[in-house]
C-alpha cells in the first residue's frame, strides 16, 4: 500500500544508516509492500541473519497526534512481549531499534490474509482459538505508571483514568480532521463529543490500563498451515506484528481489530480461547455500550488517516461506511 508516511530508502541508504545506529550493515533483498504506515525491507545482516527493517515516517511526514512517537511505542511493546513466558504471544524478536528503525527477526509462516481463503473451516476455528489465547496472554500486561492512554510522552495523550484518556484520543483525531482539512466525516464533531460524553459512565467500569494492540486484523497476525489446511502438523499462529497502535486501556477494544477476521460474539472460538485462557469478555449492556464506543473510535481514526496518507477512492468509501454505521450503532443504543 502506497502512503505519504512511508519513508522509502535506497539499499546503500539503509545500510548506512543501520551501520551508523546499530554497529551493523545490512544487504536489502526487498521491499515488503503490504504495510499500511511504514516503509519495511527485507534484508540479510552482516552476520547472515535474515531480517526485516522497518523505518519511522520521514521527519516531515504528516501524522496524526497519536502517531507521534509510534516507532519507541512499538519497541516498547516488544521490549513487554519479551517478558511473557516463550511462545505466550508469538511475535517477532526485537534486534535493534533507534529513533529511526526496528529491526526485526524473521517469522516462519504467511499472512493470514493471504492464506485465509483456502483454508477449510475446521483450520479456521482451531486458528481463531488460538488467537483468543494468545490476545487473553498480551492482555496481562499492565501499564507500568498506572496511566492510559498512548505511550508514547509526544503524543501526549494518556490519563490517570480511561473516560479521560479515551476522551483525549477523540478529541485528538477530531482536530486532526480540522487542520488536515480533508476526509469530510459526514458527521458533525459535536455529535461525536456528545456519543462518547455519553458513554463516560460505562468507560469508568476500566480501572486498569492493559495493553491493547488495536490492529489485530489478518494481515498483522502470521499463521503456518499444512498443505490445504490438513496434514500432521497442526496449524498454529506463528507471530503478530506491527504493535505500533498499541495502547494502554480497555482489553475490549481488542474486539473491533479481531473482527475484521472472523466472529468474535460471546459463541464464538475467538472468545472460547480467550477464555480457556484466563481471559474475561462478559457481554454485558455496559460491554456492549465500550465496544460500540471503540468501533466508533476507529472508524473515525480509519477516516481521518485517509487525508494525510493520501488514500482515496474505494478505501476511503469503505472508511466513511464504517465510520456511519459506528455512530448510527451508537445512536441506536441511545
Amino acid at each position: 500500500m502506497q502512503s505519504r508516511t512511508k519513508r522509502h530508502l535506497s539499499p546503500a541508504d539503509l545500510d548506512a544508516l543501520l551501520r551508523a545506529s546499530a554497529g551493523v550493515g545490512c544487504r536489502v533483498e526487498a521491499e515488503l509492500t503490504d504495510g499500511w504506515f511504514a516503509a519495511a525491507y527485507r534484508v540479510v545482516l552482516d552476520d547472515g541473519r535474515p531480517a526485516v527493517v522497518k523505518l519511522a515516517p520521514p521527519p516531515d511526514a504528516p501524522v496524526l497526534r497519536y502517531e507521534r512517537g509510534i516507532t519507541a511505542t512499538e519497541a516498547m511493546v516488544y521490549a513487554r512481549l519479551a517478558t511473557l513466558p516463550p511462545g505466550q504471544v508469538p511475535t517477532p524478536e526485537l534486534l535493534y531499534s533507534g529513533p529511526e528503525f526496528l529491526v526485526l527477526s524473521v517469522l516462519d509462516g504467511t499472512p493470514w490474509d493471504k492464506v485465509a481463503d483456502g483454508l477449510p473451516p475446521v483450520t479456521q476455528s482451531a486458528l481463531r482459538r488460538e488467537l483468543g489465547a494468545v490476545t487473553a496472554r498480551l492482555h496481562t500486561l499492565t501499564a507500568p505508571d498506572g496511566r492510559f492512554g498512548y505511550p508514547a510522552p509526544e503524543a501526549a495523550l494518556s490519563a490517570p483514568d480511561w473516560p479521560t484518556a479515551f476522551t483525549l484520543m477523540v478529541d485528538a483525531l477530531l482536530e486532526d480532521a480540522a487542520a488536515q482539512g480533508t476526509s469530510p466525516l459526514d458527521v458533525p464533531p459535536a455529535d461525536i463529543r456528545g456519543l462518547v460524553a455519553e458513554g463516560k459512565g460505562v468507560l469508568a467500569e476500566v480501572t486498569e490500563p492493559r495493553l491493547v494492540h488495536f490492529d489485530l486484523w489478518p494481515g498483522n497476525v502470521f499463521v503456518d498451515v499444512p498443505a490445504g489446511g490438513e496434514g500432521p502438523r497442526a496449524p498454529r499462529i506463528t507471530g503478530i506484528i506491527d504493535h505500533e497502535r498499541a495502547f494502554w486501556g480497555d482489553p475490549v477494544a481488542e474486539l473491533v481489530s479481531l473482527a475484521f477476521g472472523g466472529d468474535t460474539g460471546p459463541d464464538s472460538d475467538l472468545v472460547a480461547g480467550y477464555t480457556e485462557a484466563g481471559g474475561r469478555l462478559d457481554p454485558t449492556p455496559a460491554v456492549r455500550h465500550r465496544l460500540a464506543l471503540y468501533r466508533l473510535y476507529l472508524g473515525l481514526l480509519l477516516v481521518v488517516e485517509c487525508g494525510p496518507r493520501g488514500y482515496t477512492g474505494d478505501h476511503l468509501a469503505f472508511c466513511r461506511r464504517t465510520l456511519a454505521g459506528a455512530v448510527a450503532d451508537l445512536r441506536a443504543l441511545g
